[in-house]
């Protein structure tokens, strides 16, 4: 599921789970939060991270200044 489109923009589900990321969290975490299944949460922390968008760190997530500038 691609969560950066072909513009560079973010979609929804993106912007909804980058927004939770003020604080680190691992997506355990995180999929209650944004109401979604964890394989989608998992999926969509992965291509965030191959971004630049996203750190992970000991199994948790955090936004980078890259993905505060997106939102």
């Amino acid at each position: 599921m691609a969560c950066v489109k072909p513009d560079g923009s973010l979609t929804e589900t993106a912007k909804v789970l980058l927004r939770q990321l003020r604080n680190p969290l691992n997506a355990e975490e995180i999929a209650p939060l944004v109401n979604q299944p964890l394989f989608k949460v998992r999926s969509v922390m992965r291509e965030l991270v191959s971004n630049g968008l996203v750190l992970e760190g000991a199994g948790k997530f955090q936004i980078t200044a890259k993905g505060t500038e997106k939102l």
